[in-house]
């Protein structure tokens, strides 16, 4: 090839159609000129997939004949700032393919044999996401790798055929791509310059990565880097920034798709990632103004894969993958969708591990006949478990359907032990799986945090709810508006530990001027959406309705939202709800804010039940006080209270 043939390739570019997306052109002599002398070339030949159908031949060829190598060149498909797709007849295997090549030629043979090496070691990955690729080689020393285009075609194309795809549909193409990245990642492979016109949409539907490794490795010096060990730490470290690298352009891709436009008007991810934090000063967001609603959970997932805050957006394909998923499964099948993230595990692991002794104790409260329904329930109550799987059978439409019709869901452990007796007791005990289940030592030490951190805000919403109310009910109120936390700290470990991460505030920076604030984290109901594609309420709200529990107790559990004002309660289980939300903020607030802070967020929260529950903050703070006491003791909070006002009031005037 000449001179004047590499340095115009370098430059080549392509017109867009009315979608913005690339379309057939014309491409001059000069850029691509007819060549019909003998040219040097090499190639490997891979095997092409035995399920890909052969073309027919193509059409004629155009006017003016655009050749590399032995390839008729027919159209660009699509390039960026590191490599450009063409598609191109190949008369010796008499089909069409599409070729990618480096935007910039190999500087020496020890860059070219490097990039073969790459690009082949990428090509023997075998994935139903990840395009076959039919031949790796060198035409005038430009190497290219080759992809049957019976494989589909680009989404580019497709989207100028078919603009404006539903959310679900898109999500569904990123979801194929993310499982071939994930793969490919996995198995030590990147791709570096992912594009969308390197996904290829076949006419099922099913979408694949081609071109891995294409756009080449800068290296300094290529023949230490062809001599490196596998395991060499900057082999690695490099890998796993391409790896983030790809993640970030998938998010890109995703939004670009979502919005029907690319991120700041930019269509190459690679140019737009160099304008992202931390290398530029650009925040990439979606737009309110979409072609189809965005659902709030999908919203957060693609904001969050190009947050301005780097540790908050997804590192690995494998997580973006699994909260995309999560949001398909929940928009799929509706109300059921949540649930379906935990059924296949409740059904082997349960839904909480019971407290060490739990075979014990039961059988000392069964044993015990004449022993008071009371007292068993305060007893059944210490263990989270257990108190859960009385109220899921005694709730279960089986037991249902033998109660006095009109009588409503069963929200005490008393009246459960009524329905169930000291046999459904022992068979309760019988189905849970011993502490800590398949919990690491790290997973049963948070769990057992969150566990004590639920029956402190049971314990403070005792403390807190105006007199008459059952002291059981309101302690199970609080206890259940975190059983999509307590779920969540369960069956999904590693996942809650990357939300509460999320959700904590970032120190400003060290060379931040003095009294620049820190950044917030982001919230709970965010973060959820980020890692599991639905809200922590909603695997709680999904479980709670799969246990029987009415519409009246699923009102009760669901937490006042932070962001709106308590207004007075209409009715009981208002009111029950609201001291349910009041004690489970305020534990938050002296558990997640940093010390100098809790005195202000209690505060806060007194402040914004003032009027509902007429408190203050000193009434809170007795209130904490009294449930700390509870759990630690085991005494009723009713009995601590009594034993602290009556100690007031046996004290002498200090005025």
């Amino acid at each position: 090839m000449t001179a004047t043939l590499r340095s115009a390739a370098r430059t080549l570019g392509f017109e867009t159609n009315c979608h913005g997306m690339p379309g057939l052109i014309e491409v001059s002599a000069r850029e691509f000129p007819a060549s019909n002398s003998a040219t040097s070339s090499q190639s490997t030949m891979v095997a092409p997939a035995s399920s890909s159908p052969r073309p027919a031949a193509a059409s004629a060829p155009a006017a003016v004949a655009r050749r590399l190598g032995r390839f008729e060149l027919r159209q660009l498909l699509g390039k960026s700032a590191g490599t450009m797709v063409w598609l191109a007849w190949d008369p010796r295997l008499e089909q069409e393919l599409m070729l990618t090549l480096p935007r910039v030629q190999p500087a020496s043979p020890a860059a070219l044999e490097l990039w073969q090496d790459e690009v082949r070691s990428a090509a023997r990955l075998n994935h139903p996401n990840i395009a076959h690729v039919v031949e790796v080689g060198v035409q005038e020393n430009w190497p290219y790798v080759a992809v049957d285009r019976a494989l589909g075609m680009t989404l580019p194309e497709w989207l100028a055929a078919h603009p404006n795809p539903a959310p679900l549909e898109s999500v569904g193409w990123m979801c194929h791509a993310l499982q071939g990245m994930a793969f490919a990642h996995e198995s030590g492979a990147a791709h570096g310059d992912l594009q969308l016109h390197h996904l290829l949409i076949s006419e099922n539907g099913s979408v694949r990565v081609m071109a891995l490794a294409a756009v080449g490795q800068p290296q300094a010096n290529p023949d230490d880097a062809n001599r490196a060990m596998p395991l060499d730490p900057n082999r690695l470290r490099a890998h796993r920034q391409n790896a983030e690298r790809d993640v970030l352009a998938c998010g890109l891709l995703l939004q670009q798709l979502l919005v029907g436009q690319p991120a700041l008007e930019e269509p190459d991810t690679a140019l737009v990632i160099s304008r992202l934090t931390p290398l530029g000063k650009e925040i990439v967001r979606l737009p309110w103004s979409t072609p189809h609603p965005i659902p709030e959970a999908l919203r957060a997932i693609a904001n969050r894969t190009t947050a301005s805050q780097e540790r908050q957006r997804y590192l690995s394909a494998r997580t973006l993958l699994q909260a995309l998923e999560g949001w398909r499964a929940a928009e799929a099948q509706d109300t059921g969708g949540p649930l379906a993230l935990l059924l296949d595990r409740m059904r082997t692991v349960g839904h909480l591990p019971a407290m060490p002794g739990v075979g014990g104790r039961v059988s000392r409260l069964t044993s015990m006949e004449g022993q008071r329904t009371d007292e068993m329930a305060e007893q059944i109550l210490q263990d989270m478990a257990l108190s859960f799987e009385l109220l899921r059978m005694v709730n279960s439409a089986q037991v249902q359907s033998t109660q006095v019709s009109g009588n409503g869901p069963v929200l005490t452990i008393r009246r459960a032990i009524a329905l169930v007796g000291l046999n459904g007791i022992r068979s309760a005990a019988a189905q849970l799986r011993v502490w800590p289940g398949p919990l690491t030592p790290q997973g049963a030490t948070a769990m057992e945090r969150t566990i004590e951190r639920v029956r402190l805000a049971g314990y403070t919403a005792q403390a807190l709810c105006p007199g008459g109310y059952d002291p059981e009910v309101i302690y199970l109120v609080a206890v259940l508006q975190n059983l999509g936390r307590l779920l969540l700290q369960y069956h999904f470990s590693e996942e809650a530990e990357q939300i509460w991460q999320l959700m904590k505030p970032v120190p400003p920076p060290a060379n931040a001027e003095p009294g620049t604030p820190e950044q917030p984290g982001m919230t709970e109901a965010g973060a959820s959406y980020a890692v599991l594609g639905v809200n922590i309420e909603t695997l709680g709200a999904s479980v709670a309705r799969h246990w029987g529990l009415g519409e009246d107790v699923q009102h009760m559990i669901h937490r006042l939202a932070r962001d709106k004002a308590v207004r007075t309660p209409d009715g009981d289980a208002d009111v029950l709800r609201t001291a349910a939300s009041a004690a489970n903020e305020a534990v938050d607030a002296i558990t997640t804010l940093p010390a100098t802070r809790i005195a202000q967020g209690i505060a806060l929260v007194a402040q914004r039940y003032a009027r509902s529950l007429e408190i203050g903050p000193r009434d809170l703070q007795e209130a904490l006080q009294a449930a700390r006491t509870a759990l630690r003791t085991g005494k009723r909070v009713a009995d601590v209270q009594k034993a602290k006002s009556e100690e007031t009031t046996a004290e002498p005037d200090k005025r």
